[in-house]
Parts: structure tokens; C-alpha cells; sequence
């Protein structure tokens, strides 16, 4: 069985191991995997082959009550999904803590509530979306406060985002030319509230550590999306001025992605640059080997900022103000 570094805080907590214990242990592993937990991003996912066996037995459990509930009515069947989700979470999460069940279910939930007003009326309109983001984000906050899983706040972020979306386009429409920008406005607020909970735990050691995880992944994308999509980067706007224009922005995006030790930003840029310098490289006589040359550098580079990421925490956070580093994740020698 595994366990994770919130069960170990729990224990201290209970008084079943000593803190220094715990201490002793977290030094004891981190030199036997010359790794460093604080720098790994670790995050829950699955406890045993029984999670898969759940999530799978979930599915089709959920997909007949779906197809059962559309056959009587097509909103019946996120009524279904979602009341099916609601009740199977109460057991294997409130109950088992299962991990990748947890996820799952939540999904199935929010996209059972989602799928309510999106189905009620064949002709979806614009009010649609706007009451489907809203009602789901309603209902992530319950899920919340009913099984606190750490996915949640990021889903619910994620919704909230697409229903003030709908919103402004469905009252405003000439909102749905700035898009972008509004979507750019809350993956960055979903960034602050990412490194809100990255503060309430330096040391990546509970819970709080997997909340900003989460949301680290959802507003990594609002915001890259956004900047590159502005330079029409996918639009075929690729010379070597554009594409200088890219690699300065990715830099940039990797020192903010070390600073915070968090790697979902560079992630999320990653596809904008590889195609960016493989349509650069078609450009100037290279086609038939351009994707593979930029995979082969970028992959490169990646791969030796992995296996130099502390050295180069060090040496970015040196550029970081005091007030600021002591709420960024600590750097452990």
C-alpha cells in the first residue's frame, strides 16, 4: 500500500509517529532516490490496480444510467450521471479514499450537472452554457464540501470560467471577439490562486500542495493559449521574427516555471513551440526533417533542465525577492 506525505502528516498529527521520525524517513528517501519530494511535484493518482478496477466498473455503471435516462428523457441522462457519480463517490471516496476513483467520480459529476441544461432543449442556446457553468460550479462547490477532493477547486475554477464566458458572450455579443483576453484574465487569477495554496505549504507536504497542483494545470493553458495564440502562432504566422518573439516567451514562461517549481506552464507552451520552429525550418528548405530536429533540441533541453532543475531553482530564485521566495516552495539540499 502507498502512502503519501498528507498521510504522514496525519499521522504526526495523531500522534502515531514523531515528527522528527517522519523527518528521519522523508531525508532517508529522498537520498535513496536523490530526489527531493518538494521538487517532484508529487500528487495522489492511484493506490493499486483496484482503483482502475473501480474507475472501469464506474463507467459502465454510469454510461448504462446514461443511456437508461435518455431513453425516458435526454436530461435524464446528467441527471443520472451525476446523482450515479454523487452516490458512488460517498462509498469509495468518503469512505475508501480511493484516489483515481475520486477524480473520476468528480468528473462524472460535474459533467453529469453540465450536460442538465445543455440537454433540456434540443435548440442549445448561448443561456444554455452560461447556467450550465454556473450550476456546475454550484455543484463543485458542494463536492467540496462534502468530500474534499483536490481536483475539485480546479474544476470548479475551470467551470466558473466557461459559465462568466457564456455570460458575457450571451449579454454582450461582441464579447466573443476578446475571448481570449477574458479567458487570459482568469487563467491568471487561477494562477494567484494556484500560488495562494502553494504558500500554505512550501514544503509540499499535505493536501494544499495537490490543490494548487490541479490548478497549476488548468490555468497553465488559459494563459499560454491566450498570448501565443495572439501572435497567430497557429495561424501561420511563423517567420524568424515570430518565432524569435516565441522562444523569448518560453524562456520567460521557464524561469516563472522554475521559480514556482511547477511544470504544467512550460507544458502547455510546448506544443506552440515545436510547431512554431518546425514550420520555421519548412520555411527555409527543411520539410521533410523539420518536426524531428525541433523534437530532437527542444526534447534535449528539456531533458537537461530536468536533471538540472535544483541547480537552476537556485540560481533563479537568487533574481527573486526575499518577501516573495519564502511563499514559493523551499529548495532542500
Amino acid at each position: 500500500m502507498m502512502y503519501t506525505d498528507e498521510d504522514l502528516t496525519q499521522a504526526v498529527k495523531h500522534n502515531i509517529f514523531s515528527q522528527q521520525a517522519v523527518d528521519d524517513f522523508r531525508r532517508h528517501i529522498s537520498q535513496v532516490r536523490n530526489s527531493h519530494a518538494v521538487d517532484e511535484e508529487n500528487f495522489r493518482l492511484i493506490n493499486g490496480f483496484n482503483d482502475i478496477f473501480v474507475v472501469i466498473a464506474s463507467a459502465l455503471l454510469l454510461g448504462s444510467l446514461a443511456w437508461l435516462g435518455h431513453s425516458l428523457s435526454p436530461m435524464l441522462a446528467g441527471v443520472a450521471v451525476a446523482a450515479g457519480a454523487w452516490g458512488l463517490a460517498e462509498f469509495f471516496v468518503r469512505r475508501q479514499r480511493m484516489a483515481l476513483p475520486a477524480i473520476a467520480l468528480l468528473l462524472a459529476f460535474l459533467g453529469g450537472l453540465f450536460t442538465i441544461p445543455v440537454l433540456f432543449n434540443a435548440d442549445v442556446q448561448g443561456s444554455a452554457f452560461m447556467i450550465a457553468g454556473l450550476l456546475t460550479t454550484v455543484g463543485a462547490v458542494a463536492h467540496w464540501m462534502r468530500f474534499r477532493v483536490p481536483i475539485t477547486i480546479a474544476a470548479g475554477a475551470a467551470t466558473l470560467t466557461a459559465g462568466c464566458v457564456a455570460s458575457m458572450v450571451y449579454f454582450f455579443k461582441p464579447a466573443v471577439f476578446y475571448i481570449d483576453a477574458v479567458v487570459l484574465v482568469f487563467g491568471l487569477l487561477i494562477f494567484g490562486l494556484a500560488m495562494y495554496w502553494d504558500s500554505k505549504d512550501t514544503k509540499r507536504q499535505t493536501r494544499s500542495s495537490d490543490i494548487a497542483f490541479w490548478l497549476h494545470l488548468i490555468s497553465a493553458p488559459m494563459i499560454v493559449h491566450p498570448i501565443f495564440s495572439s501572435l497567430g502562432v497557429l495561424g501561420g504566422n511563423n517567420g524568424l521574427m515570430i518565432s524569435l518573439i516565441v522562444l523569448a516567451l518560453y524562456i520567460l514562461l521557464g524561469v516563472i516555471s522554475i521559480a514556482v517549481d511547477r511544470r504544467a506552464i512550460m507544458v502547455s507552451a510546448l506544443v506552440y513551440v515545436i510547431y512554431t520552429f518546425s514550420s520555421l525550418m519548412e520555411t527555409y528548405g527543411m520539410v521533410t526533417y523539420s518536426f524531428a530536429v525541433t523534437g530532437l533540441c527542444i526534447g534535449s533541453a528539456l531533458l537537461l533542465l530536468s536533471a538540472f532543475w535544483h541547480g537552476c531553482r537556485r540560481q533563479v530564485l537568487k533574481l527573486v525577492p526575499a518577501h516573495i521566495q519564502v511563499k514559493l516552495p523551499i529548495i532542500k539540499a
